[in-house]
């Protein structure tokens, strides 16, 4: 048995060693039908192409909501032809009617990002996640520090920034100057 192996390993290899020898010589493999196996091709599809990122201009947004839990939940809308929305937002305090008095937040990304696919009218959700103000009124942080209040954020998505206030028309406060945001789902 193990010299049936030996023959049939030896016969493969000079198969392997002449086809190689006859492809290097510009003849066709499909020439030698008789010794070798016809080849076989896999059913044809035509491959998808990949969506193209969203662009700014082709979203909008469709508010802050805020949950039970304190989050603010942002959306964006896609109002233009079908499109990939990829990574994490960016955040700023809004300047209250100054672009330079805006501030930027840090972004801690939660989760993993992947790309969305967005359908015209198609959503994508963010969560995003402030370490809350404490107490009643004018509240006070954990680390002794001033909280932050501003009537609105500015929300970066794919080159274009959202404007947007709480959904319950109350001001966004916070401790700190980041936010965690989920991955667009």
């Amino acid at each position: 048995m193990r010299a049936t192996r030996c023959t049939r390993s030896t016969k493969k290899a000079a198969l392997a060693v002449a086809a190689t020898g006859l492809l290097l010589a510009g003849v066709p493999a499909g020439s030698f039908a008789a010794t070798a196996r016809p080849a076989v091709t896999p059913a044809s599809t035509p491959a998808a192409a990949p969506a193209a990122a969203c662009k700014g201009s082709q979203l909008t947004s469709a508010g802050a909501q805020r949950t039970p839990s304190g989050q603010v939940r942002f959306t964006v809308v896609n109002k233009g032809g079908p499109c990939e929305l990829r990574g994490f937002p960016t955040v700023a305090l809004a300047g209250q009617g100054s672009p330079d008095r805006n501030k930027p937040l840090s972004v801690s990304p939660q989760g993993r990002a992947a790309p969305v696919k967005l359908a015209a009218g198609g959503k994508a959700v963010t969560v995003l996640s402030f370490t809350p103000v404490l107490g009643e009124a004018d509240g006070y942080c954990a680390s002794g520090a001033d909280p932050t209040v501003a009537p609105s954020l500015v929300v970066g998505v794919a080159g274009a920034r959202f404007q947007v206030g709480p959904s319950d028309g109350g001001e966004f406060a916070l401790c700190g100057g980041s936010v965690r945001a989920s991955a667009f789902r």
